[in-house]
């Protein structure tokens, strides 16, 4: 069996655009072994100043909508008629029991997993909130890195915590289906605030006159939307997988848009902010890390939780308890 790649392995794999390089590089950054950590970690800062070259769009959509049907019509349009390569990362929702994922959006789009200007890989959600991954940021660099243009980003789905792909992200397409219910109620404001288009699937046969309705609606619900400081008025499109209908209009309108943030400064400034939340999610991430690894705080915790039941304390109070005490002991382990 051959022995793990090295960092230097890995770095030149990714620059060269080696594909089975790229997949064993996501994979090492998504391992939760602290020697993988160390490794994934000089990885990413060894790529860092070649990545960022790319059109980041991140795909969402109701269950159903047809995201990987619309996706492999979508990205082999954009290798057919323009000649981009493309990276495509799907997040499969992991079980809260087992922690494993079917991953099968691979699957489900054959002929563009054949396709040698493709990529795709699918990867467990874990314990992650807001449709990704913890390391989608990541292997987005690592994508760019060895030389895709364009970068896809499916979620698990719509949901209130979907604001994680938007940070990570150029451009937010949201899927919607049209017959399915009050089309107005079935999608939260602020999902809708955050799209910078929405796409109608299925817009083909009975479904078409449908389709076509639910656009006039939504463009109307977008006029009250406070418009950001882009400048960009968010559209409505209707599309057909099935036919390769409307596809071209949708990629037409990304790269308006990114031509639109480009020339009055903005997309280079969103990239910046995303690069100081990614620290900050970091932070985040390690300080709980550190603080599950306190040797008291079983002990402490359960006590507290104890009380919690028992409403001698508010969880808040509790909360507090555990976060003065974790500081206390930092600070008694700086003292020795």
């Amino acid at each position: 069996m051959k022995a793990r790649l090295n960092l230097q392995e890995y770095t030149n794999g990714i620059l060269q655009g080696d594909r089975v390089v790229l997949a064993k590089a996501i994979t090492l950054i998504e391992s939760q072994l602290s020697s993988d950590r160390i490794i994934a970690d000089q990885l990413v800062e060894k790529v860092l100043p070649h990545s960022g070259n790319s059109i980041r769009i991140g795909i969402t959509g109701v269950p159903g909508v047809g995201k990987s049907t619309f996706i492999e019509v979508f990205g082999k349009y954009i290798i057919d008629e323009h000649k981009k390569k493309i990276a495509i990362l799907t997040v499969d929702p992991s079980s809260p029991l087992t922690k494993g994922s079917i991953l099968g959006d691979k699957t489900r789009m054959e002929e563009l997993s054949k396709n040698s200007m493709a990529f795709i890989r699918p990867s467990a959600s874990g314990e992650a909130v807001g449709g990704v991954t913890h390391r989608t940021r990541e292997a987005i660099h690592l994508c760019e890195a060895a030389g895709f243009d364009v970068i896809l980003v499916e979620t698990v789905g719509v949901g209130q915590s979907e604001i994680a792909v938007k940070k990570s992200v150029d451009f937010f397409l949201l899927l919607m289906l049209a017959g399915a219910g009050d089309e107005l109620q079935g999608i939260k404001k602020g999902i809708m605030e955050m799209a910078d288009a929405i796409a109608i699937t299925k817009a083909d046969g009975d479904n078409k006159f449908k389709a076509h309705e639910a656009r006039a609606e939504y463009q109307h619900a977008l006029h009250l939307v406070r418009p950001d400081s882009s400048g960009w008025l968010p559209k409505v499109f209707t599309c057909s997988a099935v036919l390769s209908e409307g596809i071209d209009s949708i990629w037409n309108a990304i790269l308006e848009f990114q031509q639109l943030l480009i020339s009055n400064g903005i997309f280079e400034t969103r990239r910046q902010r995303q690069q100081v939340e990614w620290m900050h999610e970091c932070f985040d991430q390690l300080f709980k890390m550190e603080f599950q690894k306190s040797p008291w705080l079983h002990e402490k915790k359960s006590s507290l939780e104890s009380d919690v039941l028992a409403k001698k304390i508010t969880p808040y109070q509790a909360a507090q308890t555990m976060l003065k005490e974790f500081i206390h002991s930092l600070r008694g382990s700086n003292q020795t």
